[in-house]
């Protein structure tokens, strides 16, 4: 077939990067091959293993492993895909292009146009320091870790963990599986762990008497006030920590857990977006089709639609995000670009996938056991760990799964 497809990926995550894996292999091992020509758009100049973060901040070793640059991924240096790494600031849907912001070393940046027939929003969702290393390139990751790393370890004052969500948990346990006899505090401002998860409290429970087994002490009712630099007998720099219930406490290092993560979407049209900025779509993962509610008022056409998807985090659907259902969403979305694609060159009607509601389901790493739920029910323990993560939390279990380290033959 003599049509080339341009496809524009944003994001270079889990979602992004199976979308673009997915694609690729329909279009080379089906009986009707596609030309395409695939470019790929990213802060980062690499993959970063997400769900590690609270390793990555508390060994050097892992840090290492967890963040890979574009070049190094094997699957994907091709010919036919291109990486680009900078910010898109607009996307006309109508008329397919997206303003990209090119980082050309620093301060240095470049503007520029990009056209596409097909478009894949992956920037998933906005989070802060210490959730996510804001550096961009893998250099500036490592210094940004190794910083964090060497103060949490050279006080011999207890560190502080702000926020019982899942990464305050996550981080604190890590701390304490890489150096067992620092003195870990885990303080939430709720009565349960995990208060803001759709998920029973047995659940709950669980995941509380894992934390304390790895050796966190955990603060329950204790919303932080105010912290006041300080130093202790020996002038080492050290934090004096206050709570709202009047207990105070002399912290090396206070790490904040607790944030709202922001959808990655305001470079799309608002008539895409649903009120918190996640992308709406269909259940084949395309733009959800707008009528326009006054002649001044712009829509979404189903032609303009068809061309967009959503997937991973930064989509409006149900359930907890979590990175396997990005990988699977993405999956989903090549799958259905490629049927598109093949409507488009032969006339055939697609066979879409579609994604039926998600129902919440949560694994949980908490040092060195986990703590899983979902439909069928919970399970816990070191078993549920090794399954679930292994011993680099999930890295060659989503490196393999997604084929990354396969070079094109």
């Amino acid at each position: 077939m003599s049509t080339t497809f341009r496809v524009l990926v944003v994001g270079c995550s889990y979602a992004g990067l199976s979308a673009s894996i997915h694609l690729l292999d329909e279009c080379d091992t089906r009986g009707s091959p596609i030309s395409v020509e695939i470019t790929i758009v990213d802060e980062r100049d690499g993959f970063y293993h997400l769900i590690g973060s609270p390793l990555a901040m508390a060994d050097r070793k892992f840090a290492e492993k967890a963040w890979v640059e574009f070049r190094n991924i094997k699957a994907l240096q091709r010919p036919n895909v291109h990486f680009i790494q900078g910010t898109i600031s607009k996307v006309d849907c109508a008329n397919k292009t997206a303003t990209i912001t090119e980082k050309r070393g620093q301060p240095a940046e470049k503007s520029r146009t990009e056209t596409y027939d097909y478009f894949v929003a992956a920037t998933g969702l906005r989070r802060p320091w210490p959730v996510v290393p804001q550096a961009r390139t893998r250099k500036e990751y490592l210094e940004e870790t190794g910083r964090h790393i060497d103060a949490v370890y050279s006080n011999t004052a207890p560190v502080l963990v702000v926020g019982g969500g899942a990464v305050g948990i996550e981080m604190a346990a890590e701390l304490k599986v890489v150096k067992p006899d620092l003195h870990v505090v885990l303080a939430h401002s709720r009565s349960k762990l995990m208060s803001a998860e759709p998920i029973p409290d047995s659940v709950r429970e669980c995941v509380y008497d894992a934390v304390v087994r790895g050796g966190v002490q955990v603060l329950l009712n204790h919303r932080l006030k105010g912290q006041t630099p300080a130093e202790n007998s020996s002038g080492a720099a050290v934090h004096h920590v206050e709570f709202e219930n009047g207990d105070t406490m002399v912290a090396s290092e206070v790490i904040f857990a607790v944030s709202k993560s922001v959808p990655s979407t305001d470079f799309l049209p608002s008539q895409t977006l649903n009120e918190e900025g996640y992308v709406n779509v269909e259940p084949n993962l395309q733009f959800q089709r707008v009528h326009p509610t006054s002649p001044d008022s712009e829509g979404l056409s189903e032609a303009v639609a068809r061309c967009h998807f959503a997937v991973g985090d930064a989509k409006n659907w149900s359930g907890i995000k979590r990175c396997g259902a990005a990988m699977h969403t993405g999956k989903y979305a090549g799958l259905n670009m490629y049927q598109l694609m093949i409507q488009d060159v032969t006339g055939k009607e697609p066979s879409f996938l579609t994604l039926d509601p998600v129902p919440p389901m949560i694994a949980i790493a908490v040092g060195k056991e986990a703590v899983a739920y979902g439909p069928e029910g919970m399970s816990h323990g070191p078993q549920i760990m090794r399954s679930y993560f292994e011993e680099d939390l999930g890295f060659r279990i989503c490196w393999d799964h997604m084929r990354l380290g396969e070079a094109k033959v």
